[in-house]
């Protein structure tokens, strides 16, 4: 096991980290920004740096800091979280060329999953289902007669994105020039590549992804599936597990199906398959996360699984069967709500301080947030407040227990989202379960009209 850990991330997922470090008895090490500076979890933390500036290249995306602050602090490992340089096989090949360990898969996945159009060629050959997709294009000519072939509408995509970052509609030709320049830029500026190709855009599909636990021995667990169909501008807000409304023999052949296809690669830690379920019912690969995900909380309140220590027990060597004596069962309903600065309507960010920050308290009901009462939220970083996740008997009851949660929270200083949370899960499509990515613009717009 590790000895001592730098958490190479910030807000809600440090904490997270931080507390499952603390629970291993393993040292910690904890980084931040100046706009950081005074948030909770450095408190958990055994050591705490100020590693730069507010802006993310200057802080928790500066590299070279972070492995000088590696070596000065002795750690033998890093954990990345997620966002940042959770997936960047660069920084985790340099992590283990000082002699640390990258809390994570080996660089080979990251390079190997973090390129779209490369992992979906890649996994259709180990048995996945794929959408129809193109490969990474340059010319308009190429865009204009590959969108011609899939069919309007298309989604022009950044070919090292992930997590919904810089997708764009084009629902005819006129609209997919305009926005090839857009979508370069976007992509650059956010992934350090200008490489976009085209997916043929499914209307209003579900949005299932599977939770998988690998060793660097063959062995391979799935944790379920969650749904995480609930989005805003292709990011997701509200979770839960397992999905409502999806025959149980379809899920175990899908969990089955997605097992199969990553034991086969030799996959080695944990890891998440994103899936796309259309109106018909089928099921296309969009892509792997090779990270901790952002919704763990909902799979390890439905299985009772750490997967934050399963993470690091895996990264240091162990094999499953040890991490997992037994596997998990699912039990009750699990929902997790994500709770942003921005504008409940038009889903803009909305920096401020925070006047007033009150979360849920009570037993049931888990809250990860990486602020207090009095700090400011920045434009800097991604406005994730806090997650408020509940598991609860069954799924009816578990909504209205979440519902409730989020009604007790007290944000002034700023607008959050919880109206509109709210207003979702109140909806007559969420009760019953029919749940799909336009969900949210449908609800939100219709009552803002």
């Amino acid at each position: 096991m590790f000895n001592k850990v730098l958490v190479a991330n910030r807000g809600a997922v440090a904490s997270r980290v931080l507390r499952a470090l603390s629970e291993l008895d393993i040292k910690s090490v904890a980084v931040y920004s100046q706009a950081d500076e005074g948030a909770p979890y450095l408190d958990r933390a055994d050591e705490a740096f100020l590693i730069g500036e507010s802006p993310p290249q200057k802080s928790y995306l500066n590299q070279e800091a972070l492995l000088a602050l590696i070596r000065q602090t002795n750690c033998d490992g890093v954990h990345p979280g997620y966002g940042f340089l959770a997936e960047n096989s660069t920084f985790a090949e340099q992590v283990n060329a000082i002699g640390a360990h990258f809390i994570g898969p080996s660089p080979k996945w990251l390079r190997t999953m973090g390129h779209k159009t490369k992992s979906i060629d890649f996994l259709a050959q180990h048995g996945m289902p794929v959408n129809a997709t193109t490969a990474v294009l340059d010319s308009e000519e190429q865009f204009v007669n590959h969108a011609q072939q899939l069919g309007y509408p298309v989604l022009i995509k950044p070919a090292a994105g992930g997590g919904g970052i810089g997708m764009l509609v084009a629902t005819d030709e006129k609209s997919l020039v305009k926005q090839l320049s857009r979508a370069r830029s976007m992509a650059e500026r956010s992934f350090s590549s200008s490489e976009i190709y085209l997916e043929r855009q499914l209307t209003d599909p579900r949005h299932i992804e599977v939770q998988i636990l690998a060793d660097t021995e063959g062995g391979i667990c799935h944790l379920f599936e969650r749904d995480c169909s609930i989005q805003r501008r292709n990011q997701k807000i509200i979770e839960e597990a397992r999905a409502p409304n999806i025959d149980p023999n379809v899920l175990t052949d899908l969990l089955n199906q997605v097992t199969d296809a990553i034991g086969s690669i030799g996959y080695d830690n944990i890891g998440t398959v994103e899936m796309l379920r259309s109106r018909e019912g089928q099921f296309s690969f969009l892509e792997m996360n090779t990270r901790l995900q952002v919704e763990h909380g909902v799979t390890e309140e439905l299985t009772g699984i750490d997967i934050v220590q399963a993470q690091i027990r895996l990264a240091s060597g162990m094999n499953l069967d040890s991490v997992l004596p037994e596997r998990p069962r699912p039990n009750g309903h699990a929902i997790e709500a994500r709770i942003y600065a921005e504008d409940p309507v038009r889903f803009f960010p909305s920096p401020g301080t925070l006047e007033r920050f009150r979360l849920p308290e009570a037993p049931n009901v888990r809250v990860e947030t990486g602020y207090r009462e009095g700090m400011k939220v920045t434009p800097f970083y991604d406005p994730l407040l806090a997650k408020i996740i509940i598991n609860d008997v069954d799924r009816a009851t578990a909504t209205k227990t979440i519902i409730e949660a989020l009604a007790s929270c007290e944000i002034a200083g700023l607008k959050s989202n919880v109206p509109a949370l709210i207003t979702i899960l109140e909806s007559e499509q969420f009760q019953t379960g029919r749940v799909h990515t336009g969900l949210t613009s449908e609800l939100i717009h219709k009552k803002s009209n």
